[in-house]
């Protein structure tokens, strides 16, 4: 019987249709209701690998543009904009129901030597001095109606731990600083090129969640309407997402019905793998009427 591991690694193993253009199933992962962003990143960061098979990406820069649906599938369509000698460029546009839901700009470069540099990983303590996501929803499940039960404690793929965790229903207003670790053991022995889908997938948790701490919100709380709006992501080194990797998270801005987001992951000896930057709506919900 497959783990949900398993499937997420089914889900991006991306079926091939014609020369460029490939099918993504849209179901599984994270939501139910709606494709979940990283799941779409990560299928069309893969169509784009599935045409440039001697290097690896470095940077993605990604719009959406209509929720997903999961009960069909989703098609990639790569356009192959430039083959050089150092970098390689792909556009990859998702689409469903005949519309663009999602468009891709990403640009693969050559392995060269140059010089290094840096920040220093937080140091926040390690992933088992925190809970893990399912024993913190386990502990806040008789605060949502019993219908929404399963759902809510289903086994996710990526395990997730966040340091000093806010209350899902009521939390203080926080910095906008704030860390989590996470990794997927099945994903031990996949290729770079899946790891880098792995790790884009799993760059899109919580970090619009930014953006709510300053103002003691969550999702919960059912007074905010959120969605990603763009993604943008940088690869730095090697990645191996089975092991622990710590995600340093800010918002330094949040205005407009919008808040812009950043992230830095680092693998678990301190070496900083990838950057994510991200804008997505924070619109507030006004309270229906009785």
């Amino acid at each position: 019987m497959s783990t949900v591991a398993d499937q997420l690694l089914d889900l991006l193993d991306i079926e091939q249709l014609e020369i460029d253009l490939f099918r993504g199933m849209g179901n599984g992962g994270e939501t139910t209701t709606r494709i979940f962003g990283g799941h779409v990143i990560a299928q069309a960061l893969m169509a784009a690998y599935r045409t440039v098979p001697d290097r690896l990406c470095h940077s993605l820069h990604a719009y959406f543009i209509r929720p997903g649906d999961p009960e069909i599938p989703v098609i990639y369509q790569v356009d192959r904009a430039r083959d050089g000698g150092s970098f390689t460029t792909r556009r990859v546009v998702a689409i469903q129901h005949g519309k663009q839901i999602f468009n891709l700009s990403a640009s693969f470069h050559i392995d060269e030597e140059g010089w290094d540099y840096q920040h220093e990983m937080p140091e926040v303590g390690s992933p088992e001095d925190w809970p893990n996501r399912n024993d913190l929803r386990e502990s806040h499940v008789d605060k949502i109606p019993k219908k929404f039960h399963d759902d809510f404690l289903r086994e996710r793929p990526i395990e997730l731990r966040e340091v000093a965790p806010r209350d899902f229903f009521t939390p203080e207003k926080a910095s906008d600083k704030n860390h989590l670790w996470f990794r997927m053991e099945a994903a031990k022995g996949q290729g770079p090129q899946m790891q880098h889908c792995l790790l884009a997938y799993a760059s899109d948790m919580n970090l619009l969640g930014s953006s709510l701490r300053p103002h003691g919100l969550t999702w919960f709380q059912g007074n905010v309407m959120s969605a990603s709006l763009d993604h943008a992501m940088w690869f730095h080194g090697p990645i191996q997402f089975n092991d622990w990797h710590l995600y340093d998270l800010d918002a330094p801005w949040t205005g407009k019905a919008r808040g812009f987001n950043r992230g830095s992951i680092y693998s678990a000896d301190g070496t900083l793998v990838a950057s994510v930057a991200q804008e997505g709506l924070v619109r507030p919900l006004k309270k229906k009427k009785d």
